[in-house]
């Protein structure tokens, strides 16, 4: 028994370091836009998010510090002085850590200077991150 337990164990360290090293950090020059998260509706969203250029798309990365005190079926939306509906994106995969999230091709993240998370249940933000 001991020996499936420290098999296990092994796996999951394993899997952990191939994330983390799937899960690199873009370089600073593939980042067009990065911001901090400040809570809002009475819920706290922490931390960072960065908008990547890949070459062929861009990308939404929640960084590792990112938390969500939770809410019913959170997503995505970029603004410019509040939520733009428009650019409104899928339900967040889980309320902390390392996330990653394609844009569809027709969002252009230069047009926009906000990043929020939104409760499309009750149509209220949870956080907004200025970017920069």
């Amino acid at each position: 028994m001991m020996i499936w337990k420290t098999f296990a164990i092994g796996l999951a360290a394993a899997a952990f370091a191939f994330a983390s090293v799937a899960g690199t950090p873009a370089s600073a020059e593939d980042v067009v836009a990065r911001g901090s998260f400040e809570g809002r509706s009475d819920h706290t969203t922490l931390d960072h998010v960065s908008i990547i250029d890949t070459g062929s798309g861009y990308q939404v990365v929640l960084e590792s510090d990112f938390y969500l005190d939770g809410a019913p079926a959170p997503t995505f939306a970029f603004g410019s002085n509040g939520f733009d509906g428009d650019t409104e994106f899928p339900v967040l995969k889980k309320n902390s850590g390392h996330q990653v999230y394609d844009l569809l091709s027709d969002i252009d993240p230069a047009a926009y200077d906000e990043f929020c998370v939104w409760c499309s249940d009750y149509s209220v933000p949870l956080g907004f991150a200025s970017l920069n």
